[in-house]
């Protein structure tokens, strides 16, 4: 990234060139392929192996593996960031914020189309080879909308994780425990655990994939969609601050 490119582009310039970016690094073009890789063949294995619980349902058990690939993109969300801080470029990058959003809007549409493609594929996969004898069919509509979504906000939240922390192996760290921490500590919280249990990407997705994992005491009693709009306003904030963090402070 030169200085000279970005003091005379803006935004659409600024996504051609973050695309280019993208495409020539190969810790997030495999990580990326990986996140819509894993749900299908976790549909495979589940069929596979039979590996259910009788209340499970078709959309859910063809979508089991539907979490790590959610925590797979957000980690490529703080690699994006983070690559720039690593390589030093970001020192010499005028027009900050426009880079910043440049890579939100490059990450929201990859993620979400991918995703929707990737877990529609896995469903797909798992209607075909699971027994509809035995297990209920599930509501994959408008979920997978919702599915998609969800990995989009994953991989925001780990842009914005990224570009608060800029190291790479620690903002890896930090974004799996904001996708998982809300969860694991909100039934310390009483009666507020359904907003912090509801707060957390992971279980809003696990909510949406109806697996019969999803119980009140794991991920709270928000519903799906409730869960999914609390995760968006807390995403935007904290990309608001990192946006703020960037602008102000020096690399």
């Amino acid at each position: 990234m030169t200085t000279l490119t970005h003091a005379r582009t803006g935004l659409p310039q600024a996504l051609a060139h973050e695309w280019i970016k993208f495409r020539s690094v190969r810790s997030l073009v495999w990580t990326t392929v990986a996140a819509a890789v894993v749900p299908v063949l976790g549909a495979v294995f589940v069929a596979a192996t039979g590996s259910l619980q009788p209340d499970d349902t078709v959309f859910g058990a063809g979508l089991t593996l539907s979490v790590p690939a959610q925590m797979l993109v957000a980690v490529a969300g703080a690699l994006v960031i983070t690559g720039e801080y690593g390589s030093g470029t970001i020192r010499t990058t005028p027009r900050r914020a426009t880079v910043l959003a440049a890579k939100a809007a490059l990450l929201a549409s990859l993620t979400y189309v991918s995703a929707l493609v990737s877990c529609a594929l896995a469903h797909v996969v798992g209607d075909a080879l699971l027994d509809h004898d035995r297990y209920a069919q599930g509501e994959p509509l408008p979920a997978l909308f919702g599915i998609a979504a969800s990995f989009t906000l994953a991989a925001l939240l780990g842009l914005a994780v990224g570009t608060l922390v800029r190291h790479s192996a620690a903002a890896v760290i930090a974004v799996l425990g904001v996708l998982l921490l809300p969860s694991l500590l909100g039934p310390l919280f009483g009666d507020a655990q359904r907003w912090i249990a509801g707060s957390s990407p992971t279980a809003t997705l696990q909510k949406l994939t109806q697996t019969s994992d999803a119980t009140a005491e794991t991920v709270g009693s928000l519903g799906p969609w409730p869960s999914l709009l609390l995760v968006a306003i807390c995403t935007a904030a904290l990309l608001l601050l990192a946006a703020l963090t960037l602008r102000r402070r020096d690399a």
